[in-house]
């Protein structure tokens, strides 16, 4: 009985022992399937991860430099008075904005305002002067000539008639003669006479008069325009848009004219002045591309181009002072880049020479080295491949390159984070111009 008993208990154990074992084989090819990680839906392995490159490219490339400069406002101006006067008004305040032909500040105005009053009035009555006499003119002229027309009928008609008395002969009276010919005669006195009232209202001092009336109102004309410019002067502008950076008076003070009023400057543009040593100075010229850093503003750089260089060097240090003009970004209304900070200039001064350029983007940084990946194609499989190399000058979106890279190697500029050395990849070309 015990015996059969034992026998029993060990077909439970080894069924016990068979159900563990297939639970535990189950157990692991669950976790097999998941190691094996997402197939495609025809079951095969997932597809390559897709990336951008552009071929690397060979151009010739000026050896960059770097120089340090200060950045300086476009335009300054000093806003003097241009008139003496005491101040009334002032209408801004430093580090305001302002706008060309603003009113900045304005003088006490009141005796030119009461002259220019006076002159505007004065020039009103010499007008209405001239006005009445050229009127007045036209209507006697008319006048005149119609007495001498009125006096050439009379003298036609007396002279007629002296004719028509002598063709009688002795059968009219003598007197009645002789009053024919005197009337005639009266006439033609008359003529003469209104011809000559004629020729005084149109040759004569009334045509004077006339241009007298003329020169003086043109000369009170000229004198409101005069004391028309002196009230302007009691108002101060601002010449271009800019920046207050310097009040140089106050409400109530008196000034002089030619006194500093403001100073104001503008900065939409700033130029960065640096110094260049000669040797640099000849390989440069206007409008060549430079890189601005202002160390005050890390991870900023900022694209300008040359905008003057000056003939004159420092005989002390043969230095030639350059101008990089650069737009100026606002935040908030305010400009980004002030007057007085210090900047760091990259310009390309050294001889060209041919270099290998891919494009920034392609750099990977982080390692002991900076990378790029390289997209080599065989066997219809295109697989990455990592190639340190040394940075060089930088053009535009590209920058120089010294390893194992050659012009035309497929590049990743997209992407090339997450791939791995000889993960193969889908490419896609990314059409990329140099500058």
């Amino acid at each position: 009985m015990a015996r059969k008993q034992l026998q029993q208990l060990g077909i439970v154990t080894c069924a016990l022992v068979a159900a563990a074992a297939g639970a535990v084989f189950l157990y692991s090819g669950s976790l097999n399937s998941h190691a094996q990680g997402p197939k495609d839906k025809a079951g095969g392995a997932p597809p390559a991860p897709k990336v951008l490159v552009a071929p690397a490219q060979v151009a010739e490339v000026a050896e960059q430099r770097s120089f340090v400069g200060t950045v300086q406002p476009v335009r300054r101006s000093i806003v003097g008075s241009a008139a003496p006067g005491r101040v009334e008004e002032y209408l801004i305040n430093e580090g305001d904005a302002v706008e060309a032909g603003q009113p900045i500040a304005q003088l006490r105005r009141g005796i030119i305002q009461a002259e220019l009053n006076a002159a505007q009035g004065n020039l009103a009555v010499r007008a209405a002067e001239l006005g009445e006499l050229q009127a007045s003119l036209q209507d006697e002229i008319e006048q005149a000539t119609a007495r001498v027309d009125n006096a050439a009928a009379q003298v036609a008609y007396r002279q007629g008639k002296v004719e028509r008395s002598k063709a009688l002969g002795s059968s009219i009276a003598r007197e009645l003669l002789e009053e024919d010919a005197s009337l005639a005669a009266q006439a033609d006195a008359l003529l003469r006479e209104s011809r000559a009232a004629l020729r005084l209202l149109t040759e004569g001092a009334r045509d004077q008069r006339v241009l007298q009336a003329k020169a003086q109102v043109e000369a009170q004309a000229a004198e409101v325009e005069r004391l028309a410019e002196q009230f302007e002067r009691h108002t101060l502008f601002a010449p271009f848009d800019g920046f207050v950076t310097a009040e140089h008076t106050e409400v109530g003070q008196w000034v002089m004219q030619g006194d500093p009023i403001a100073e104001i400057v503008e900065l939409k543009q700033v130029d960065i002045v640096i110094a260049v040593l000669e040797d640099y100075a000849t390989r440069l010229e206007p409008s060549v591309a430079a890189t601005v850093e202002i160390p005050s503003l890390p991870g900023q750089s900022f694209a300008g181009r040359i905008a003057l260089i000056n003939p004159q060097a420092d005989a002390r240090a043969r230095t030639f002072p350059v101008k990089v003009r650069v737009d100026n970004p606002l935040e908030g209304g305010r400009p980004l880049l002030k007057a007085g900070m210090f900047a760091r200039v990259s310009l390309a001064v050294g001889q060209p020479v041919s270099r290998t350029l891919v494009p920034k983007d392609a750099i990977v940084l982080g390692g002991p080295s900076p990378v790029v990946f390289v997209v080599d194609t065989a066997q219809g499989k295109s697989l990455v491949r990592p190639v340190p190399v040394t940075l060089g000058p930088a053009t535009g979106a590209w920058i120089a390159v010294a390893g194992e890279v050659q012009g035309g190697d497929a590049i990743i500029v997209e992407g090339n984070e997450r791939v791995r050395p000889g993960q193969e990849v889908r490419i896609e070309v990314k059409e990329m111009k140099l500058p």
